[in-house]
């Protein structure tokens, strides 16, 4: 099994990497090559996935290795009210958050389709199912990645490429603190919005992962499966 996390380098993607290694090969891809070191694994690739060119040369390299899991975990995330939305942020975090996800599993499925096997996990958001005020491009990014996952299932199901995406709420990460610095909400008043009162961990996540992954989970298709504490059920 040939396994690739993009935004390895941290946080929820390297929880996923430390999970899976210990019985696949898994290649890791970030924008730190020395934090990509540091995971001992079986092969990394620097690139910015905002860059067309390095997004281009990550598709090679997917295809070069025979990439049969495919786990779409990098995202940026940006705090703009709906009249701050510039062109740059806009673009950025699309290319990001939906457009790599989108190419990057196009690298991936002629292979699975020869093997008549894979897996294609999108890591999104409870923002991209609920929305979010002042994250709106991140909402936008992350509910597009949901209906892409959806169309892309249907259409792969006959070759047993199951495509599924993960919805966190809020996750013990750097991300997930930085974003509520730039907020205007308190972490305590964040709390107090999610029904088990605590932060998701990206180990819980990864672990959703690995079972996706599973024959125990072929079925689960198409789905978009959220892990967040309750957050979406409400408060």
């Amino acid at each position: 099994m040939n396994v690739l996390v993009t935004g390895a380098s941290g946080g929820i993607g390297k929880a996923i990497a430390i999970h899976l290694k210990d019985f696949a090969n898994v290649y890791v891809t970030s924008r730190s090559e020395q934090k990509l070191k540091e995971l001992n694994c079986a092969g990394y690739f620097v690139c910015d996935l905002a860059d067309e060119k390095d997004l281009i040369l990550l598709g090679d390299f997917i295809k070069e290795k025979k990439i049969d899991v495919l786990v779409n975990n990098a995202g940026e995330y940006i705090y703009s009210k709906v009249e701050e939305n510039d062109v740059a942020n806009i673009n950025r975090i699309s290319k990001i958050n939906l457009g790599a996800p989108i190419y990057l599993s196009s690298c991936a499925v002629l292979n699975m389709k020869e093997k008549t096997w894979g897996r294609i996990i999108n890591i999104g958001s409870i923002s991209g199912v609920m929305g979010e005020a002042g994250a709106s491009i991140y909402s936008a990014s992350k509910a597009g990645l949901i209906g892409y996952t959806k169309a892309a299932a249907l259409e792969l199901a006959p070759f047993g490429i199951t495509v599924n995406t993960i919805n966190p709420g809020w996750v013990d990460t750097d991300l997930g603190k930085n974003s509520i610095e730039d907020s205007e909400f308190s972490q305590g008043e964040i709390l107090e919005t999610i029904p088990q009162r605590r932060f998701v961990s990206p180990d819980e996540v990864a672990g959703l992962v690995k079972y996706l992954i599973s024959e125990d989970a072929k079925g689960i298709t198409g789905q978009s499966i959220n892990l967040c504490a309750g957050l979406s059920v409400g408060i």
